[in-house]
């Protein structure tokens, strides 16, 4: 396993972190996956108040003992913003109750998604009161956000200065938020890369097209090493529901070199395969479409389309797209069929794209059953 430096916590941090977000077993069973983290060289585990009975179980793994002292395991949970510091507050303690520590080596404030949200983190009068109160009574020692904000929040988020850390979505095959990996960059932040094999792409299953297509590679291998290659990204988030789905880092975790010639001319495959297969059908990401009247999230169900036609990333399309209007702030936007082609967007698209025709497109290839978030 190779350890990282998160930015100005000067935490070394091992290049995967546990996400506990998929607990959905027994107490026994992420015990275990603790365990078998622990072990294979991961010191970072990350939880959140809204992660089911995580806490619990963490704590219940701490107190049982595990193969790392507690001074060389770095823990973080999570917190929603809100804007009574009071509640913060309260909800601190807790947490530090559930896990059964006396302090968290980072706190994050938990999906900071919003203009209001910014607002209230803002505030001086507000909720990180009583987060810098904590850091100043050692409950915390080091503070950050997690987001699945548009990019313009998450770099204003950044500006404020209050944060040592980010956790955020950025991928090989979304790369939005490379503004943002950037800025934090610039400003000697730890990046956390949320996600990286589900968001990312739904990767531990991939389409046949997509596998062919990173040869001799697989496709979650080459976007491991698409992120660990940038030296500005200390770690990613690696959710294992069982033991032995831990094994699946273990050709990546060692590795802290640039890209090889190899991978790199799999990555351009990739692009001039999408250029190819999508031709003036391509959404090149430029986001001058919105704001959308219906507030569809037209770029987002653009990309969903483009991986889908170029690469076969149908199931993952489905997955995200069905996330609309069931998922709150976490997944913002209407679904494609909420065009009523008043032609808004049009003059604004420098590729010129038909996007009503695109849109009502994609709504038949990956509209189905409503889906909400895991701990929605």
């Amino acid at each position: 396993m190779h350890y990282r430096r998160f930015g100005q916590t000067n935490l070394q941090l091992s290049a995967f972190s546990l996400g506990t977000m998929r607990y959905l077993a027994s107490e026994p069973e992420a015990i275990q996956v603790i365990r078998q983290a622990i072990e294979l060289g991961i010191n970072h585990i990350e939880t959140a108040r809204g992660y089911g009975n995580s806490e619990q179980f963490l704590g219940k793994a701490l107190r049982a003992g595990l193969p790392l002292p507690r001074q060389q395991l770095y823990l973080t949970t999570k917190i929603p913003p809100m804007p009574d510091r009071a509640a913060m507050a309260a909800c601190i303690d807790e947490s530090l109750d559930r896990l059964g520590v006396d302090y968290l080596d980072c706190f994050a404030i938990h999906g900071l998604n919003t203009w209001e949200q910014l607002r209230w983190i803002e505030d001086p009068n507000g909720c990180m009161v009583a987060v810098q109160q904590a850091k100043a009574a050692g409950k915390i020692r080091h503070i950050g956000f997690s987001t699945h904000a548009p990019l313009e929040i998450i770099l204003q988020a950044i500006s404020t200065e209050q944060f040592e850390f980010v956790n955020l979505h950025y991928y090989l095959f979304n790369q939005r938020n490379r503004p943002a990996v950037e800025l934090a960059q610039s400003k000697d932040m730890g990046v956390f890369i949320i996600s990286p094999a589900d968001k990312g792409g739904m990767l531990f299953t991939p389409p046949p097209t997509l596998q062919t297509l990173c040869q001799p590679f697989t496709p979650l291998e080459l976007n491991y090493r698409f992120l660990l290659s940038d030296p500005g990204i200390t770690t990613l988030s690696f959710g294992a529901a069982h033991p032995a789905e831990l094994d699946q880092i273990l050709s990546i975790a060692d590795r802290n070199d640039a890209l090889t010639s190899e991978e790199q001319r799999a990555i351009d495959r990739l692009i001039l395969h999408q250029k190819a297969a999508l031709g003036t059908d391509r959404c090149s990401q430029c986001f001058q479409c919105l704001p959308c009247p219906e507030a569809i999230n037209i770029p987002e169900v653009l990309r969903l389309r483009n991986l889908a036609v170029a690469y076969d990333m149908t199931a993952f399309g489905q997955y995200r797209y069905r996330m609309f209007e069931n998922a709150g702030h976490w997944f913002p936007g209407r679904k494609a069929n909420r065009c009523t082609d008043c032609g808004d967007c049009l003059p604004r698209c420098p590729e010129q794209l038909e996007i009503p025709k695109l849109l009502r497109d994609t709504h038949d290839r990956l509209n189905g059953a409503s889906r909400r978030r895991l701990w929605g």
